[in-house]
């Protein structure tokens, strides 16, 4: 599995503020057995290129966000949305957050 990680300067970009810096995000996820590799996500627009790069077959998306990466399915590749686990909650971190 690969993990697009946004970086730090790509999440103030999209004015979200992370709980932790992109290198301890890095390690956390490289830590999963799962997870082969981890990129850096620094814009949008990076997504179809990272499909070709990395051979990408399936991409997986919260379902938060149906629909907004069908146009990846034009360059063959599947397009997963997976329903968010609803007692996991990010309210907490961003009232530590102060978001």
């Amino acid at each position: 599995m690969i993990v697009a990680l946004s970086t730090d300067e790509f999440n103030r970009e999209k004015g979200k503020k992370s709980y932790f810096n992109y290198n301890k995000r890095k390690s956390l996820l490289e830590s999963i057995r799962y997870v082969d590799l981890v990129i850096p996500e620094n814009n949008w627009d990076q997504k179809i290129n990272d499909m070709h790069e990395y051979h990408i077959d399936t991409f997986v998306m919260g379902d938060d966000w149906k629909g907004k990466f069908d146009f990846i399915k034009d360059e063959g590749v599947d397009v997963v949305y997976l329903p968010r686990t609803p007692e996991i909650s990010t309210r907490k971190i961003k009232r530590d957050l102060k978001l």
